[in-house]
């Protein structure tokens, strides 16, 4: 699977990056019963469904990549994931199929939101219970691959259009780990200096998002030794939840339940 600058990679994304989507998979785990048809969208790889399996579940992950969700399946298979390619907004998969269904830093990602939350609360079950995690939009940097930033109220808005129970919870962090985002946060701050007038917003989105691309990949070499590979100490321990949400929150975790049954019109 090739780095794009979003997909979480082991041994090629910053620590605390990693941790940050351990630490919201963590919390899923903790809201779910045991077994159930659990569907996560934007499974990469699968690591982080992975940790989601247990004798009595069912497990079905989605990625918009065909190679990435057959490579996904390949080396699950002793767990039984089940995976399959197909766009978020627009889902290869029955009504009312699952359970559960994650949607895991994937919603910052559609100019169109809406259409991604009413394709989760179409094959959710009713009674069933949907995560949106994403990144709280204050505390978020300059990402040409989030296209739409949500805050709490905007979350629960837009969320609310489809489900009829919505909690935000905030998932924030240690100082340790506040520190290793603002030392990155700095390092795009300077290189985003060298571009003083804004060209790259004058670019077709297709070439700064190469650009970016490129210029994370060297950021993250360059801070491998000392951000990656483990070496920084950052676990999914040093991140926590919080009712309490504030600019400087990271991440927003929406648990959205499916009370009354979606029409599919």
């Amino acid at each position: 699977m090739k780095l794009t600058g979003e997909r979480p990679i082991e041994g090629k994304t910053p620590d605390s990056l990693l941790a940050l989507h351990a630490a919201g998979y963590r919390e899923v785990r903790e809201r779910l019963e045991p077994g159930g048809r659990f569907l996560d969208l934007g499974c990469g790889l699968a690591d982080g469904t992975a940790t989601f399996a247990d004798d009595a579940r069912t497990l079905i992950g989605i990625d918009y990549d065909a190679t990435t969700a057959a490579e996904a399946r390949r080396e699950k298979a002793s767990i039984g994931l089940m995976t399959a390619c197909s766009d978020g907004a627009a889902l290869c998969l029955a009504s009312d199929a699952f359970d559960y269904v994650c949607s895991s830093h994937l919603i910052e990602h559609f100019v169109e939101p809406r259409f991604h939350v009413q394709e989760v609360a179409r094959v959710l079950a009713p009674g069933g219970t949907a995560f949106f995690i994403t990144p709280n939009e204050p505390a978020d940097f300059e990402n040409p691959y989030h296209v739409y930033l949500f805050d709490p109220e905007d979350l629960r808005e837009t969320l609310g259009r489809c489900f009829a129970d919505v909690e935000i919870i905030g998932l924030d962090a240690t100082p340790l780990v506040k520190a290793d985002f603002e030392k990155r946060r700095n390092m795009a701050a300077k290189l985003l200096r060298l571009d003083p007038f804004g060209w790259r917003h004058k670019l077709p989105r297709e070439w700064f998002v190469a650009l970016h691309a490129v210029g994370r990949r060297v950021a993250y070499r360059f801070m491998a030794d000392e951000q990656g590979g483990g070496n920084s100490g950052i676990t999914d321990a040093e991140f926590f939840t919080t009712p309490d949400i504030d600019p400087s929150t990271l991440v927003l975790i929406a648990v959205a339940l499916q009370i009354f049954h979606v029409g599919h019109g």
